[in-house]
């Protein structure tokens, strides 16, 4: 095998459990050549990344992921040039602020239901980041309410469960167009996980295609063979380029590692330099 990147990953700058640059480090320790942040909604740990990646060596691509209101949900990539990824936190501000109102709903859910838990609490978990429900679900755990993260999102915190609360989302046409006019390049996250049949997911990514989409994540540590393999195919049909990644979050997703996902993802670096051209 060639050389390896991972384009999707999570720092504690949304829910993932190591820094930014703990998260460029391990990259580095594991033989990455090429790492992309994509944390939710924010790009608040892209600088930090950037800089360890050039103490380290390992090229990082600023980028970050947006969920869109799509039927359940649908999560959009964007990439970003070193000089431009700033552009885009206006429109950041405004998810934030929608999240932020969120959090408390699904606190005081929790307390109704029986729950000994504060929002000060989710915020120490937090270390002073973007406050997400994994660090409502690492309370839960600390507290004894839960035996594993996973738990508490399969009982309470996902969608249809009983503390699961919508926050205002932007539509994928609107994400996409939000970040071509910050200077970047969307790209469908895991479109395997839509849920999708293959048929209904070449008609979704038509009509993304009419709204500006450029990539699709064809390698994903959740993909099956024949996903990946229709993927690639739907790719080139519809001259997208391809990215790949492991949507790696450190200790709250234990069973993925970076680069390797459940230790049969590969991810070459050719995809990179493909995306690096239109960067």
């Amino acid at each position: 095998m060639g050389k390896c990147i991972d384009l999707h990953t999570h720092s504690t700058a949304s829910d993932g459990s190591m820094s930014p640059g703990e998260l460029v480090k391990h990259a580095k320790e594991c033989g990455l050549s090429a790492i992309s942040i994509t944390d939710h909604d924010t790009i608040d740990g892209v600088a930090e990344a950037l800089e360890y990646g050039e103490t380290l060596g390992i090229e990082v691509i600023p980028g970050l992921e947006i969920s869109a209101e799509f039927e359940l949900e649908m999560h959009i990539l964007g990439y970003f040039p070193k000089s431009k990824y700033k552009n885009i936190q206006p429109t950041l501000l405004s998810l934030r602020e929608s999240r932020e109102k969120r959090n408390p709903k699904i606190v005081n859910k929790l307390r109704e239901m029986g729950f000994d838990i504060s929002m000060e609490e989710v915020k120490r978990e937090a270390f002073g980041e973007i406050i997400g429900r994994p660090h409502i679900a690492k309370v839960m755990l600390r507290k004894g309410f839960v035996s594993s993260i996973k738990e508490a999102f399969d009982k309470y915190l996902s969608i249809g469960r009983p503390a699961y609360f919508k926050k205002n989302k932007l539509t994928p046409k609107e994400c996409i167009e939000e970040i071509l006019k910050a200077g970047g390049v969307p790209v469908l996250a895991h479109p395997s996980m839509l849920d999708m049949s293959y048929h209904e997911l070449d008609e979704t990514l038509a009509s993304l295609k009419k709204d500006g989409l450029i990539g699709i994540e064809a390698y994903y540590v959740e993909n099956s063979p024949e996903d990946t393999e229709y993927l690639v195919r739907l790719a080139d049909k519809y001259s997208f380029i391809k990215t790949g990644g492991s949507d790696y979050h450190g200790s709250y997703k234990p069973d993925i590692e970076i680069g390797k996902g459940y230790g049969n993802l590969y991810v070459p670096y050719e995809l990179l330099e493909e995306l690096k051209s239109l960067l």
